[in-house]
């Protein structure tokens, strides 16, 4: 079994505050194409703009650090055919001013969506050599303004210890990996990318996997000097 967990890119969609929205138009119609091909043969060539960063993406060590790999440096064996391992991050409502928390857990029933809260990952997983998706729910209110604010993110000490684990590739299914303060600091992208581990954002889909025994991949073009493009990330599932 193939899962999508991938969002579709359409015209004018919007990931993240501030970022350009993609446009899609076309180079050759399929009207014109007939004057260029035989009668009864026609194309569609289209265009499209879009910044690096919209809908599920890649991001690279070059997106934090100009002597990272960049997307074409990347070997392939870090971005697919990954062995997959789930983390499922649920809770509670909390108070605003009770600090934030979340815990990954063994369960495979679905996350409940928690605001601006923290995913906390410990020595209870075998990370070594697997892409860790940090499945929270906030997959559910993209496309809405509630995505934008309050979403779930790595605590930086586990990003810490995934580095130190020697995790594969580390995803997960919201606006961001860090959290988002207006101050800018991105502890969770320095940790990791300095740690050559590639980040998949804003995924969708992970209820549908088990917690593992899943295979991961998350290829994008190999672009020379960028570092950061959208994914078509699937896995599949004997």
């Amino acid at each position: 079994m193939i899962v999508e967990l991938s969002h579709r890119i359409t015209d004018g969609m919007r990931t993240y505050p501030g970022i350009p929205a993609p446009r899609l138009g076309v180079h050759l119609s399929r009207e014109d194409s007939r004057k260029v091909y035989a009668p009864g043969t026609e194309f569609h060539i289209g265009t499209i703009t879009l910044a690096a960063n919209t809908g599920t993406y890649l991001d690279t060590p070059f997106h934090r650090y100009a002597d990272g790999p960049d997307l074409s440096q990347l070997p392939l064996a870090k971005l697919a055919d990954l062995p997959g391992l789930v983390i499922r991050a649920t809770g509670g409502a909390m108070p605003a001013d009770t600090e934030p928390d979340l815990r990954g857990t063994g369960s495979e029933e679905p996350a409940t969506p928690n605001a601006g809260r923290a995913v906390h990952v410990g020595e209870e997983w075998d990370v070594r050599g697997r892409a860790v998706l940090i499945h929270t729910g906030w997959d559910r209110h993209f496309g809405t303004d509630a995505y934008l604010h309050g979403h779930p993110y790595l605590a930086p000490e586990s990003a810490a210890w995934l580095a130190a684990q020697g995790a594969a590739l580390v995803g997960i299914d919201s606006l961001n990996i860090d959290d988002t303060p207006a101050h800018g600091e991105r502890p969770a992208h320095s940790i990791l990318l300095a740690a050559g581990i590639p980040l998949v954002e804003h995924m969708t889909g992970l209820a549908a996997l088990p917690t593992e025994g899943f295979r991961f991949h998350a290829a994008p073009p190999m672009i020379s000097g960028m570092g950061t493009f959208p994914v078509r990330a699937y896995a599949i599932v004997p």
